[in-house]
């Protein structure tokens, strides 16, 4: 599929072309998986969700049996001018202090990648370069909001076959919360939470915010420019990657609030668009439950996490190893000389 914008047509347009052209998911590699499953070592069903796991795995890969062989956790990792506001526990400077902590390998992600063998990316979106508080400006104009979207697309080289949603931005559960209450409507107080564990004040200053960053908006619903004029680089970065994962038919496994907030603006373009998606975890910010509720969608683990990182899809991933290598590895009655279910 290609997914090069072009230089004639708007960009946004372009991508709006490339939701339009979203594939289905592989019936017939899912056919297979249920055929296979009937007949593996086990009750039918007593698997539970892990019997689904395999199942999504092989509609959205085409893998029939499933196979994971190049897990990556994409961390996207950027700047917020509206952190200068008093939204966030921890200052701007953290931004650049934990790019070099991935790169350590000290951070909690860092452990949860080893532990389940995932492969790690941590893409710097001009971390040191703030985007403009969205309380004042747009975080991004339409040329280079389409630019950070492809720029995510490109996290899918390189044969990766199944990817982790991941994010580093002081501010940024602020900036998603903006995108989200822009996108869905309510309050601002239906969005916000404590993110890095803001005191009260600190939660006011972030109510006030993403009040002033919605009224910007003045009313405006498309996706796009909600995405351009209240978001931030990395959630502009995930929006790509879970676009260029549907066409690419690749598994993709949401994170938490943040990275929710990127495929709440894939799912105002196309309510169906995000069916090759797993949603890892429900976050401990109290919004996500309900933005999750509201797209119709169901996380995998409730853990009262909320570091981000790609910390909850990570773990997830290592489920969806499992369900893989269970569904693959497992023998059938007939190879293993067991008897099946009597009539």
């Amino acid at each position: 599929m290609d997914m090069t914008l072009s230089e004639t047509a708007l960009p946004f347009d372009d991508i709006r072309n490339l939701v339009k052209s979203f594939p289905g998911p592989d019936e017939e590699a899912l056919g297979k998986v249920r055929a296979r499953d009937a007949e593996l070592t086990k009750p039918a069903g007593s698997l539970g969700q892990l019997e689904d796991l395999a199942e999504w795995l092989a509609a959205w890969s085409g893998k029939a049996p499933p196979k994971i062989t190049r897990p990556l956790v994409a961390i996207f990792a950027t700047a917020h001018g509206v952190a200068e506001e008093g939204v966030s526990a921890f200052p701007s400077s953290v931004n650049r202090q934990m790019v070099e902590n991935f790169a350590a390998g000290g951070a909690a992600i860092n452990q949860i990648c080893r532990a389940y063998d995932l492969g790690l990316k941590v893409f710097d979106l001009a971390v040191d370069m703030p985007t403009p508080s969205i309380t004042k400006e747009d975080a991004l104009d339409e040329a280079n909001c389409a630019a950070t979207m492809a720029y995510g697309m490109e996290a899918l080289a390189g044969g990766v076959d199944l990817v982790c949603l991941g994010e580093m931005g002081i501010g940024n559960t602020t900036v998603a919360a903006a995108v989200i209450c822009g996108l869905f409507g309510g309050n601002a107080e239906d969005w916000i939470g404590r993110g890095t564990g803001v005191d009260d004040e600190g939660l006011d200053r972030k109510k006030a915010a993403v009040e002033a960053a919605v009224a910007r908006l003045n009313g405006e619903k498309d996706p796009l420019e909600v995405l351009r004029k209240t978001g931030g680089r990395e959630i502009a970065a995930m929006a790509g990657l879970i676009i260029a994962a549907r066409l690419q038919r690749v598994p993709l496994i949401v994170d938490g609030f943040v990275a929710t907030a990127a495929a709440a603006v894939v799912y105002a373009l196309e309510p169906d668009g995000l069916d090759h998606c797993l949603f890892a975890h429900v976050s401990a910010e109290q919004g996500h439950r309900r933005v999750l509720q509201h797209m119709g969608k169901e996380a995998l683990l409730d853990f009262g996490m909320r570091l981000g990182e790609g910390s909850g899809a990570a773990l997830a991933a290592g489920i969806a190893k499992a369900a893989a290598e269970m569904h693959s590895g497992m023998a059938t009655f007939a190879t293993a000389g067991v008897s099946g279910k009597e009539g």
